[in-house]
């Protein structure tokens, strides 16, 4: 096993102390790695808007790992707790998508088997969670009655939802999960043409709630 690289990091201002030729090869490759980063910069950029989406990636990834993990429950509590995972889920995947500061992914990135999953979600999200503005899956009616001189008021209400998620997320999800960890392989080796060194990003088993079976 190899014993990892010991790194000492010391003040710039403490360079002028050092001898002549010391201050000279530090001089020579700090010039050597600032002209290398400059002239990667829009490489850089890229694998920063890139890295920003990796937290959105591993939350989405959580989520539907705890909306699989789920066990039914006939109880007001459970339908809650489900619908808010759910909820955390589409605004979650929403979220990855769009970008933002991160790389965002479009839909023609995905295999047309998953294209209708995602539909899906973005209209789950725009409709019953991001607002109300009447998805399939919610209705409500309210009831008036009149009865002994006073009127009874109450709502019949309906809310369909998948236990544990749509089935047909997990696929996405380790699709997209796929997906990020290619375009970083593809920007790093971007990075190692443009400059002739090696770009490495750190890495490491995954947690124990990540699996593809």
């Amino acid at each position: 096993m190899e014993e990892p690289e010991e790194y000492v990091v010391f003040p710039e201002e403490a360079i002028k102390y050092l001898p002549d030729e010391w201050q000279q090869h530090l001089s020579a490759l700090r010039n050597e790695g600032q002209a290398i980063l400059a002239a990667v910069d829009d490489n850089l950029k890229t694998l920063n808007r890139l890295v920003h989406a990796f937290p959105t990636m591993a939350s989405l990834r959580y989520i539907q790992h705890r909306l699989g993990s789920t066990k039914f429950e006939a109880t007001m509590e459970w339908v809650l707790e489900n619908d808010m995972l759910i909820s955390a889920f589409v605004t979650t995947y929403v979220r990855l998508i769009d970008g933002g500061v991160g790389s965002g992914i479009s839909r023609g990135a995905l295999p047309a088997a998953l294209r209708p999953v995602h539909d899906n979600i973005i209209e789950l999200r725009n409709k019953r969670y991001a607002h109300n503005v009447g998805h399939d899956t919610m209705c409500g009616n309210l009831v008036v009655g009149f009865e002994g001189g006073k009127f009874d008021v109450s709502v019949n209400f309906n809310m369909g939802f998948h236990v544990g998620g749509a089935l047909d997320w997990k696929p996405l999800v380790i699709f997209l999960d796929g997906l990020m960890f290619s375009r970083l392989q593809k920007q790093l080796e971007k990075l190692k043409e443009r400059t002739g060194r090696e770009w490495v990003f750190p890495s490491g088993p995954p947690p124990s709630w990540v699996s593809a079976e």
